[in-house]
């Protein structure tokens, strides 16, 4: 439903720093601390594989930790529960820094994760509490691009401050970071308490949920778990694409940044269209985009074809920017919402994870042509599922 019309028309800008800005710094911690994190476990005698995977632990925390960090908002709200997981991760950082064997770190970066899964979860609900739904797209396409936009920041602040102080600066970035959105989300009003206390006090129980909107999470769900391996999988191809094509580092890096920038510039418009005309209009162009610009990566043979395709796929990536929290906020239900979207998480994790070893599984046993066209090929099944389930028009003309 539109706000009345006697009501002053809403805008994001009122909201920017205690939305945006926790969502920015998030970004800049990650951005921060990933190109360390198998640095240090080397530098604490882990081999290259073990390195790989403490690295992996990030995502891991994040995915066994979706259910938990349901109940934990659900029950302490958006708000507090962000400064929790930002205290949390800060905690966790300062574990790594001062780690003197690799389980340390390993640990340290495990409960990261963790932390991570709760500050997002909350962070998602938190923003569909405080934007009424006809903004909704806009508002969760602009917290996906601001993540991006902190991530991309990271990695430079973490530079300069390792140029300094070593590895550790890295994770010092992170530590200021984190503590900065614990403090903006603590000086935060609490869109969402209105809505607790006109609930019922008695929760509803995560496999009530399960079961209750079983049909979603089997439909848009696989739709979902598709385009989270598609995204997973896009960020290990071109690297490995470009020493495919034999690249330079540098060179390589070049076409990361631009894929990079394209990716950041689009967010907004898309958001716009899915408010207008409904998501289907850019689920469905992004999905297939995404696919089909990976297949043609598969098939390229120099560098400026593979850019070329590369900037599509950065583009395409661009305009699905917030699409997983949109999609998930449209169909949770307004009791039991985080329990919804502590499924709805998990799930997009699991995609996350299955996306890179779908490439290297098929890249082992055929080739890594053959692998990147596989992972191509998840976009079109993607589009397929969102032209059967996904409605056409915006929230407000539906009945």
């Amino acid at each position: 439903m539109t706000p009345p019309s006697s009501d002053p028309p809403f805008l994001l800008r009122t909201i920017a720093i205690p939305a945006y800005g926790p969502a920015v710094l998030y970004g800049v911690a990650n951005g921060a601390i990933l190109p360390v994190i198998a640095l240090s476990a080397r530098e604490l005698g882990a081999s290259v594989a073990m390195a790989g995977f403490i690295v992996s632990l990030i995502g891991i925390g994040s995915m066994v930790s979706n259910i938990p960090a349901a109940l934990l908002t659900s029950r302490y709200g958006e708000r507090r529960s962000m400064v929790g997981a930002a205290l949390f991760s800060v905690l966790s950082l300062l574990l790594c820094i001062f780690s003197i064997h690799t389980w340390m770190l390993a640990l340290g970066v495990f409960l990261v994760g963790m932390a991570a899964s709760v500050f997002l979860l909350a962070r998602q609900t938190y923003l569909i509490d405080a934007v009424p739904s006809h903004l909704r797209a806009r508002a969760l396409s602009t917290l996906g691009g601001t993540n991006r936009i902190g991530t991309f920041i990271g990695p430079f602040a973490g530079a300069a401050m390792i140029h300094y102080s070593g590895l550790d600066g890295g994770y010092w970035v992170a530590v200021a970071a984190m503590m900065g959105a614990g403090w903006i989300a603590h000086r935060a009003p609490d869109f969402g308490e209105a809505n607790r206390s006109a609930q019922p006090q008695a929760k509803p129980r995560v496999v009530d949920i399960a079961r209750s909107h079983g049909k979603v999470f089997l439909t848009l769900g696989l739709g979902i778990l598709l385009v989270s391996a598609l995204r997973a999988s896009r960020q290990v191809v071109v690297p490995l694409w470009a020493d495919h094509l034999g690249m330079t580092a540098a060179a390589t890096s070049i076409v990361y940044g631009l894929v990079a920038a394209v990716d950041m510039s689009v967010f907004y418009p898309a958001g716009t269209v899915m408010d207008r005309h409904g998501r289907f209009w850019v689920a469905l162009p992004s999905v297939l985009l995404m696919g089909l610009a990976l297949v043609a990566i598969s098939l390229t043979h120099d560098l400026t074809a593979f850019l070329v395709f590369s900037l599509v796929l950065g583009f395409a990536n661009g305009i699905s920017s917030g699409i997983v929290m949109t999609l998930g906020a449209d169909a949770s239900p307004k009791q039991g919402r985080t329990e919804f979207l502590g499924i709805w998480r998990l799930i997009a994790d699991v995609g996350n994870s299955l996306g890179p070893v779908i490439l290297s599984a098929i890249t082992a046993v055929a080739s890594l042509a053959a692998g990147v066209a596989a992972v191509g090929s998840l976009g079109l099944a993607a589009a397929a599922v969102f032209w059967r389930w996904l409605p056409r028009k915006p929230i407000r003309q539906r009945s």
